[in-house]
């Protein structure tokens, strides 16, 4: 057996405004020192880093490594799983190189974004379980569809943002195309009345910012939304964002990026297993930084359902 599992690496070139195009020639160099032989693929289009995921894992590759964004992450997570949900590969391994705008996914493991630290966490053959969220919605087309998720599903605001950030140029960084992404969309976002139950729960009726249902904790270019969910607990930590102002908004965004929110008003969050929500207003999804489509929707936390390479800190 070899000391490294065997590796496939789906590469977004238009990751890091484009940049990881031209750097990948230099990556490559640093990997084949570190893994030896390994196998790669380009994405072109939206859907490639799924396909391209799913085709390794079918080819006998043991670890798919997702190089560019958090959506680029959230694309290769759902090949792991084939269209009827069942896993490609029960021993599947998942890891990644951050090159996007965001990078929420990697500040759990306290990584930074040096390609370096990436190239360090690939050695070996040592992965930990991780717990995939699985979401039931309804796409752009009005019809029901199926989509994982490794980080953060939130629904309010948060579509609203994705659709200002990634209209963007994103040429300032992370943490500033979120915020101006995020002064954007709260100057057009009405808070929304949503119905929800959490497991076995009474169904809740709230006017709400955002709720945010939460398998690792950082979203939003940084904002530290659930400080205490573990991507290992089985659980979803829910973060509700009730009917806050636009100027509390403002006002509680410096308290959310260091992760001190929960004792500001209007502010609350729980735990469980299966997050079922609806509402009768148009209300957007944010699915690891990306918006796929919007509620009524059902969210069922996978305990185990991966493995990934690095402990959360």
């Amino acid at each position: 057996m070899s000391d490294n599992f065997r590796t496939y690496f789906v590469v977004n070139p238009n990751s890091a405004n484009g940049s990881t195009a031209r750097d990948w020639p230099g990556i490559q160099r640093q990997l084949e020192a570190a893994l030896g032989e390994f196998g790669w693929g380009m994405t072109e289009s939206m859907g490639d880093a799924t396909r391209l995921a799913r085709e390794a894992l079918e080819q006998g590759y043991e670890q798919i490594v997702s190089v560019g964004g958090d959506g680029t992450n959230n694309e290769v997570v759902n090949g792991f799983f084939r269209e009827d949900g069942a896993p490609v590969r029960d021993d599947a391994v998942f890891s990644f190189i951050t090159r996007g705008t965001g990078g929420d996914f990697r500040r759990i493991f306290g990584f930074d974004r040096q390609v370096e630290t990436f190239v360090a966490n690939l050695k070996g053959r040592d992965a930990s379980p991780c717990d995939v969220g699985k979401l039931t919605f309804v796409d752009h087309d009005d019809r029901e569809a199926v989509r994982y998720f490794i980080n953060i599903t939130s629904f309010g605001i948060g579509g609203l943002v994705d659709e200002k950030v990634n209209q963007s140029t994103k040429a300032f960084g992370g943490k500033a195309s979120f915020m101006i992404g995020t002064l954007k969309a709260l100057m057009q976002y009405q808070n929304q009345t949503v119905r929800f139950t959490v497991d076995d729960g009474e169904q809740r009726t709230e006017t709400i910012n955002t709720i945010a249902v939460a398998n690792g904790q950082f979203f939003g270019g940084g904002m530290w939304v659930a400080p205490e969910a573990r991507i290992d607990d089985g659980l979803f930590d829910i973060v509700i964002m009730g009917d806050l102002t636009k100027w509390e908004v403002i006002r509680n965004s410096g308290s959310i990026y260091k992760g001190e929110h929960f004792s500001r008003d209007k502010i609350s969050h729980l735990q469980g297993r299966i997050v079922r929500a609806e509402s009768d207003e148009r209300v957007l999804l944010d699915v690891d930084g990306e918006q796929p489509g919007r509620l009524p929707a059902t969210l069922e936390c996978l305990p185990g359902a991966i493995r990934v390479k690095g402990r959360q800190v």
